[in-house]
């Protein structure tokens, strides 16, 4: 069985995020874009949808959480090495993103994080599963 993940995302203004993760190298799927959404492709069965904080509420009958004040949720992406790690947490301090953890490392892992303008956590890591053991 195939399936696509999506995570879904509240944002303060659309096109701040849309700018800020174009900056970090991150395509968006035209066919679900539009004034209250984006489709942000993160990998081939991964996509993390942006929107905007009042359609957010439509699906939820929940109050959603100022993620500059809490936390529900930490994004946790993969890359094929350490220098990719490095080079997509200085695109996003860069861009506008804020510093959150301090890196992370051991057997086989090495991981840093931001947050990016909404105050969301992402974690990118690199695993090198042979060292791991």
């Amino acid at each position: 069985m195939s399936r696509t993940l999506f995570v879904n995302l509240p944002v303060a203004d659309l096109k701040t995020s849309v700018d800020f993760f174009t900056a970090l190298g991150f395509e968006f799927d035209p066919r679900f874009t539009d004034e209250n959404a984006t489709a942000m492709t993160v990998g081939e069965n991964a996509v993390v949808m942006l929107l905007v904080k009042g359609f957010f509420t439509s699906f939820t009958k929940k109050e959603v959480t100022d993620a500059r004040t809490s936390t529900e949720a930490i994004i946790a992406i993969s890359t094929d090495s350490r220098q990719d790690v490095d080079d997509l947490v200085d695109k996003a301090l860069a861009s506008g993103g804020s510093a959150s953890n301090e890196p992370m490392e051991g057997p086989g892992m090495y991981g840093r994080s931001f947050q990016d303008p909404d105050g969301h956590l992402w974690e990118v890591v690199y695993m090198d599963t042979e060292a791991m053991g």
